[in-house]
């Protein structure tokens, strides 16, 4: 399955703008890459983002097999990734994998997920969401994760945020966090100490080379898991039951229908929204395509999301 997400990673702060998109047969969502009030210092390569940015496709016995480990509310996890870690090599995935069981049914959940980085080495994480079904429902690959420098209680480190809302009647989501071949061939750029510590006290900045740490399959991770009840979070799980083999789309934001009960879009209208959107994806620009797309079916359009789907699949 193809799903070419050039910069499109899993974010639910959209100013304004629910970011309402799923794929309705995989439940796979897709969202913004900024990850939320983090700023990347340093560089990175720059072909990541489009080459590491594709959804992976992992069979149920697979996913059933792996061990998810508990983790509670309100408490910071550390993870020792090594050789004796769970492991996994399947396609573009490779080596120590963290999966962990969150529960479902204690409203919004933000998840701050940190991978230190030691001896010039870092682990560099994508995740990947699964409802209690073993459902893909939301991605973030690896270029959200942005380098941090270090504080008076943190390390150079490598950081996201993720913020998610359980829909009703799951008891627990899934988180899998995996790095890749294409992860394993990038490295991070740090800061040199000397240029922090000049910058913090005023002084001129040596120029002096930044050190850089290579990626590796192990590592070492902190996830930091607490309640939250800000809007706009990614909607993990199927809102309303089915009976079908086919699930329903994930919802992302909102839990209300955008379009069921709205006064149908003229045909020009939604011909013009619909172009619009297959442009935007054509020209890389997903942000400006899930904008469109919201707006479209504000105004009651029933084909934009099928069109962006379908583009998003074609990879045109």
């Amino acid at each position: 399955m193809k799903k070419k997400l050039l910069s499109l990673c899993l974010c639910a702060v959209l100013c304004n703008v629910t970011p309402a998109v799923s794929h309705a047969a995989s439940g796979i969502v897709l969202s913004d890459t900024t990850a939320s009030d983090t700023v990347m210092t340093g560089e990175a390569n720059p072909d990541i983002a489009t080459s590491n940015a594709l959804v992976p496709t992992l069979p149920l016995p697979i996913l059933q097999k792996l061990h998810w480990q508990p983790i509670n509310i309100h408490s910071t996890q550390t993870i020792i990734l090594n050789d004796s870690s769970q492991q996994l090599n399947d396609g573009d995935i490779r080596g120590a994998i963290a999966a962990f069981a969150l529960p479902a049914n204690q409203g919004s959940l933000e998840i701050t997920l940190n991978s230190l980085i030691k001896d010039k080495q870092a682990y560099s994480p994508n995740v990947l969401v699964l409802d209690e079904q073993l459902r893909p429902a939301a991605f973030y690959p690896s270029h959200y994760f942005r380098y941090q420098q270090p504080g008076m209680m943190s390390t150079d480190r490598l950081e996201g945020t993720l913020k998610l809302t359980p829909t009703l009647g799951q008891q627990q989501i899934y988180l899998l966090i995996y790095t890749t071949l294409a992860d394993l061939k990038n490295a991070t750029h740090m800061v040199a100490p000397a240029k922090a510590y000049a910058k913090g006290v005023g002084n001129s900045v040596p120029d002096i080379p930044d050190p850089i740490a290579r990626h590796t399959e192990t590592g070492t991770l902190t996830l930091k898991v607490k309640t939250e009840r800000d809007a706009g979070n990614i909607m993990v799980g199927q809102i309303f039951s089915t009976s079908t083999a086919t699930p329903k789309p994930v919802t992302v934001g909102s839990t209300q229908a955008t379009s069921t009960h709205s006064k149908p879009v003229l045909n020009d209208t939604e011909q013009y929204f619909n172009e619009a959107i297959k442009s935007a994806i054509s020209h890389g620009n997903i942000d400006k395509a899930l904008k469109l797309l919201n707006e479209a079916e504000h105004l009651g359009s029933p084909t934009a999301r099928e069109t962006f789907i379908n583009t998003i699949k074609s990879g045109k």
